[in-house]
C-alpha cells in the first residue's frame, strides 16, 4: 500500500483556467494502481473520499465524461485539489476508504457513510480458546486478525479452520477445575467429529493449544510450516493407497495454499504509532509520515526537502520527524523508522527499526508511499521540461551499459531472410532516445548466397559505416546487433577493420532471455525487466525487426508479380497495370473467370494471359 500528497498546504481561490490546469496536471500523473482518492474544495476541506481499482482511470472518469447525476455535477464543480493514497489491493482500498470516511466525514459521502466496522476473527484469551467472527474489539488479551472486507470472507476462513482443526464452539467457561468437577457434557459437535470433547477432559490442553498455535500461524499468513505438514501427510496416505483420505487432505492443503491473507490493513493491537520512511536523490530528500491510531491510518503525508548542502540522511530524517510531529501534534511514544535519525527525543519515546512482523509491514507501506511520491515529482518535472527526461534516460543507459559518452545516436541492425529468400537487412536509428525515421535504411544482401546471418551482418555493417566515413557523416555512439554472440562478433570484426572499435560501443541482444552481450565477453549483462535502458533497446530491436520484415514482404510480393506477369510474352505494362488495379494480385487473376477477363482486356489478350499462367 502506498500514499502520496499532491496538495499544497495553502488552498486559495483560483481562476477557472488555473485550477483546471492544476487538476489536469495532477490527473495526468496519477498511478494506475488501487487506492483511495480525496477531493478538496477551495477552503481545503475534504468533500469526497472514494476507492478505485485503478486510480488514474477512476479519477479521470469524473472529468472526461458527461455527468448524469446532479450530485456528481455539483461535486465536480467544487473540486479544487486532489490527494490520494495507493494500496496493494482493491480490498485494502475498501478498508482504507471506510477509515477515511469515518475520520473526515466528507460532505458528499452521505451514501457511503456508515458506522459499521469490518469483521475480524478473534482467538479468545481463554484456557481452551474459542475462535469466532466479531466486529467488536475488546482489549482483554484476545488476538484479533483481519479486518476482512466482507462477512463472507471471514466465514470462509472460519469454515476452513474448523474443517482443519476440531475447535470447540460452545460458550462454556472451561477451566481445569470445572472440567474435573464434570460440570459440562459433550454436545453434537463431538459426535460429528468437529470437537474432541475438552469439556469432559477427552482432549488435553496441550493438544488443543497446539491446534490453536497452528491456526494463529495461518491467520497471520505464515502457512509454510502447516502447508508442508499437510503435504507430507497427503504423500503418506497416497503411498498407503488411501486415496479418499489423501484427497481430503489435498483439499485442505490447496485451501491453505490459496490463502494469502497478508493484508496491509493495520492490526487492531497497533495504536498511537508514528511511521517515517526516507528516499533521496542528488537534489532532494523525500519523507513519508504516517500516524497509526486505533488500528487505522489516521494521517498520511509526504513532503520534500530541497538539499542546500550535502546533509546526511540521518539529519534530514530528524528534521522531518520534528516537523511532522509538531505539525500534526503527535504524542506517539513509538516511532518506526528505517534507520536511527540524528535527533534525541524524550526518554519515553522509543525508536524502532523493525526486522519482521506487522511493524515491518507498516514500514514497507510507508517506503512504498515515499517512493511513489518521488516518482510522481520526477514525472511532474519531466512534463515541464521534456529534455530533462531524455537526459535522464540517456544518462541511465550510459551508466547501465558502461559507456564513456551519452548514447545520443543509436543504430540497430536486423537481418531478414525468411525461408532463405530475398535476403535483406534493416538499420533503424534513434536520436535522443526517439526514432529518427528519416535515417532508417534498408539493405539488399549482394555478396552472400543462401541464408548466412554472419556473412550478411558483415556486409551490411561494412557498407553502412564505410559510407558514413566516406561522406563524413555523424557516427553513432552505440550499435545494437539483434542476435547472439556470433552476429555480434561478425559486426565487431568490421568495426576493428574500419578503426571504429574504440570509438563506438557495440552490443548484441540475445532473443531468448534478453541478455546483452559485449564482444569477447562470455558473461552477458542482464538488466531488470523494468529497466528503461532495456526497454529502449527492446524498442530498437522491435522497430528494426518490423522495418526489415515489411521490406522483405514488399520484395516477395513484387517478385511474385514480376515473375508471373512480366514473363508472359504479349502482356505489356499497360495490361498488367489494368489487371493489378482491378484484382490486386496474381492469385485473384487466376481465380477470375475467362469471360470476365475478356470484358476487361479483350479475348486475344485473355487467351495469351491464361496460356502464360498455365505454363
Amino acid at each position: 500500500m502506498e500514499t502520496n500528497d499532491k496538495a499544497s498546504d495553502k488552498h486559495k481561490t483560483e481562476s477557472n483556467s488555473d485550477f483546471k490546469e492544476k487538476l489536469k496536471g495532477l490527473i495526468s500523473i496519477l498511478p494506475e494502481k488501487p487506492g483511495c482518492y480525496q477531493y478538496y474544495d477551495s477552503k481545503g476541506t475534504i468533500i469526497y473520499v472514494g476507492k478505485a481499482k485503478n486510480l488514474k482511470k477512476r479519477v479521470s472518469s469524473y472529468f472526461n465524461r458527461t455527468v448524469d447525476s446532479r450530485k456528481t455535477f455539483v461535486l465536480v464543480k467544487q473540486i479544487r485539489d486532489i490527494k490520494y493514497i495507493v494500496v496493494d489491493t482493491e480490498e485494502d482500498a475498501l478498508h482504507l476508504e471506510n477509515s477515511l470516511i469515518k475520520q473526515y466525514r466528507p460532505r458528499y459521502n452521505v451514501m457511503l457513510k456508515d458506522d459499521k466496522t469490518y469483521p475480524s476473527i478473534v482467538v479468545k484469551n481463554e484456557y481452551f480458546p474459542r475462535i469466532f467472527q466479531t466486529r467488536n474489539i475488546v482489549k482483554d488479551g484476545s488476538l484479533y486478525y483481519g479486518p476482512y472486507s466482507s462477512i463472507h470472507t471471514a466465514r470462509v476462513m472460519l469454515a476452513m479452520l474448523k474443517e482443519l482443526y476440531p475447535i470447540r464452539t460452545c460458550k462454556y467457561p472451561l477451566t481445569p477445575e470445572s472440567i474435573m468437577q464434570g460440570k459440562y457434557k459433550m454436545c453434537l459437535q463431538y459426535h460429528i467429529k468437529r470437537c474432541k470433547g475438552p469439556c469432559e477432559g477427552l482432549q488435553s490442553a496441550d493438544e488443543y493449544k497446539e491446534n490453536i498455535s497452528q491456526i494463529k500461524e495461518i491467520l497471520k499468513g505464515n502457512i509454510s510450516k502447516i502447508s508442508h505438514m499437510l503435504y507430507e501427510q497427503m504423500k503418506e496416505l497416497s503411498s498407503e493407497l488411501r486415496f479418499e483420505e489423501a484427497q481430503i487432505i489435498k483439499d485442505k492443503y490447496q485451501a491453505i495454499e490459496n490463502y494469502r491473507a497478508k493484508s496491509t490493513v493495520v492490526p487492531p493491537m497497533l495504536t498511537n504509532i508514528d511511521v517515517f520512511s526516507f528516499e533521496e536523490n542528488e537534489r532532494s530528500a523525500y519523507i513519508n509520515f504516517m500516524h497509526i491510531g486505533n488500528g487505522a491510518i489516521v494521517q498520511a503525508y509526504t513532503f520534500e526537502y530541497k538539499k542546500k548542502l550535502d546533509e546526511p540522511k540521518e539529519e534530514l530524517l530528524g528534521l522531518g520527524i520534528i516537523e511532522m510531529r509538531t505539525r500534526f501534534e503527535s504524542s506517539a511514544k513509538e516511532i518506526i523508522v528505517p534507520f536511527k535519525p540524528d535527533i534525541e527525543l524524550s526518554d519515553t519515546i522509543q525508536f524502532t527499526i523493525p526486522q519482521k512482523g506487522d511493524k515491518k509491514r507498516l514500514l514497507e507501506l510507508s517506503e512504498q508511499n515515499v517512493k511513489q511520491y518521488k516518482v510522481d515529482k520526477l514525472k511532474q518535472a519531466e512534463k515541464l521540461n521534456p529534455e530533462q527526461r531524455t537526459t535522464r534516460i540517456l544518462t541511465t543507459m550510459q551508466k547501465d551499459l558502461h559507456m564513456k559518452v551519452l548514447p545520443i545516436h543509436i543504430e540497430c541492425f536486423d537481418n531478414s531472410n525468411i525461408q532463405g529468400t530475398n535476403p535483406v537487412a534493416a538499420c533503424v536509428v534513434f536520436k535522443k532516445a526517439k526514432p529518427s525515421k528519416k535515417d532508417y535504411r534498408h539493405f539488399h544482401i549482394k555478396t552472400v548466397e543462401g541464408p548466412n546471418d554472419f556473412a550478411s551482418m558483415i556486409e551490411v555493417v561494412n557498407r553502412r559505416y564505410t559510407r558514413l566515413l566516406n561522406e563524413g557523416q555523424e557516427l553513432p555512439q552505440l550499435i545494437i546487433i539483434d542476435g547472439g554472440k556470433g552476429q555480434l562478433n561478425a559486426a565487431t570484426e568490421v568495426l576493428i577493420n574500419l578503426g571504429l572499435k574504440d570509438k563506438i560501443t557495440i552490443v548484441g541482444l540475445a532473443k531468448r532471455l534478453e541478455e546483452i552481450f559485449y564482444p569477447n565477453d562470455p558473461i552477458p549483462l542482464i538488466l531488470d525487466k523494468n529497466s528503461e535502458t532495456l526497454k529502449i533497446i527492446q524498442q530498437l530491436r522491435d522497430e528494426a525487426h518490423r522495418f526489415g520484415i515489411t521490406f522483405h514482404r514488399q520484395l516477395r510480393s513484387k517478385k511474385q508479380t514480376v515473375s508471373e506477369l512480366d514473363s508472359i510474352k504479349g502482356i505489356g505494362e499497360k495490361t498488367k497495370t489494368i489487371l493489378l488495379k482491378k484484382y490486386k494480385s496474381v492469385k485473384r487473376i487466376k481465380e477470375t473467370s475467362p469471360e470476365e477477363l475478356k470484358e476487361l482486356i479483350g479475348e486475344a489478350k485473355t487467351n495469351t494471359l491464361l496460356n502464360g499462367l498455365n505454363k
